[in-house]
């Protein structure tokens, strides 16, 4: 029988229930509903509430109030992503998969900070502060004065922090946070919605910047109630495709910048090395162009991206083809697929397709059609494309080649690497060292591809 005044929550997903059940409902789990004490029913407030409230001052969008300032980690990397850095008071939610270096990012980036001056907290649930150690000095920060304590209690985190003053709090994981104010267990979603919004009201009320280390779903979703993406200003995630050095760090939520910077680094015995020039090491090293690949001249963020698009065409064994894409959305390929098809009268109908982004990196914008496109007709007609060529542009469905945003910027990376042609749509840009080749519709690219003539 359910207590007086209770609810029942699923700890998995955070699907309220109307009584106790072995299997939720929603997410499907089971023995996750955990009844849970409710003070009120949800409904209007008191009177006698209502007539002792204050009211509200509102002010208008004119403001002398200056620009927050940034602690700057040191981290170039990370600070790019952040906006420029990291902004006092706020609080911000690093995932990724387990091993991808999430530690170890963080412990550098509290290294960093704290040789540069600030007060770094550094509490771990996961690990004891001897193993801590033991990786600062593998990276060479054994002599950082960074902070360290291994803590799981959220009122004795809370109470050591509010009465200490620290410029940054790294806090990993939130999953291992338990408060004794609710009877779930350590990682259940009541645990977590209740632990990230303490630590979120301490840095809002003139306290440190927080960050929060949280684990991830099998779906790539961050474990717990997605309320606690709400709570934070920033999302960030680290990525990394297993059997690759390379890592990505990308913001899918900032409020103090922008959502579309990447930071590259590179996993070494020596922890994380920051990667500058993420275009050099994601182009291939061989001379000869292979049929197949074709190099797409990308942006991410601020900054121009050149890496190699892979594409293989082979002849099917089996009564239904295969499509498999690395680093692409496979929606995109099927579209190119079909455009093809359709426009320029190349089956693919009875061919085995295969699509690759060389170097562990995820390509999200429409840029890349053109590229993915003639990797497929390099590919599909044994023709290498030019060694120094790049390729951007967006497709339609009726085929058409359409122009996309930083065309100069793409061409000056091009350039600075040694490339001096370029496949693309028509162009504006002139003198920037780059032969554009410019293409109205794909049946172009098709037919000079197919005759070598560029």
């Amino acid at each position: 029988m359910a207590r007086d005044g209770a609810i029942h929550v699923c700890q998995s997903c955070g699907a309220v229930h109307g009584k106790w059940s072995g299997q939720c409902s929603a997410c499907g789990e089971w023995n996750t509903i955990v009844a849970e004490s409710r003070s009120a029913p949800p409904g209007a407030l008191k009177p006698a509430v209502t007539s002792r409230a204050r009211g509200l001052s509102f002010e208008t969008l004119q403001s002398d109030t200056p620009e927050p300032p940034r602690i700057v980690t040191g981290v170039t990397e990370f600070d790019r992503v952040c906006g420029g850095g990291v902004v006092p008071g706020s609080a911000l939610l690093l995932s990724g998969d387990p091993g991808v270096g999430k530690s170890t990012l963080l412990l550098e980036v509290a290294a960093r900070a704290a040789l540069a001056g600030r007060r770094v907290a550094y509490i771990s649930g996961e690990e004891a502060v001897e193993q801590i150690r033991s990786r600062a000095r593998r990276m060479g920060f054994e002599n950082a004065p960074v902070e360290l304590a291994s803590a799981t209690a959220l009122r004795d985190i809370l109470g050591t922090l509010k009465r200490e003053t620290f410029d940054i709090v790294i806090v990993d994981s939130i999953q291992t946070l338990w408060s004794d104010v609710h009877e779930a267990g350590p990682g259940s979603v009541t645990q977590v919605r209740a632990c990230a919004s303490e630590m979120v009201r301490l840095a809002k009320s003139g306290g440190p910047a927080v960050i929060l280390v949280g684990h991830v779903t099998k779906d790539g979703q961050v474990a717990g109630p997605r309320v606690v993406e709400h709570m934070v200003d920033a999302v960030l995630s680290f990525e990394g495709e297993r059997g690759y050095p390379f890592r990505i760090l990308r913001a899918g939520k900032n409020r103090f910048g922008a959502t579309d910077e990447i930071g590259v680094f590179e996993m070494g015995d020596g922890g994380l090395r920051e990667v500058s020039n993420p275009s050099a090491l994601f182009l291939g090293e061989g001379k000869e162009r292979a049929p197949g690949a074709a190099v797409f001249a990308g942006i991410e963020g601020s900054r121009p991206v050149l890496v190699e698009m892979q594409a293989l065409v082979s002849k099917s064994a089996y009564g239904t083809p295969r499509r498999a894409v690395v680093g692409w959305d496979t929606g995109r390929l099927a579209m190119i697929l079909a455009v093809l098809e359709a426009r320029c009268g190349i089956s693919f109908g009875d061919q085995d397709v295969y699509l690759n982004v060389a170097g562990g990196l995820r390509i999200n914008e429409p840029a890349a059609d053109l590229a993915a496109a003639a990797a497929l007709i390099s590919s599909a007609m044994d023709m290498p494309l030019p060694q120094g060529c790049v390729v951007f542009g967006e497709i339609s469905l009726s085929g058409e080649v359409r122009a996309v945003g930083r065309a100069e910027a793409r061409l000056r990376e091009a350039q600075k690497l040694g490339f001096d042609q370029a496949l693309s749509p028509a162009l504006s840009v002139k003198d920037k060292g780059v032969k554009v080749t410019a293409l109205n519709r794909l049946s172009e690219a098709v037919e000079r591809i197919s005759q070598n003539r560029y």
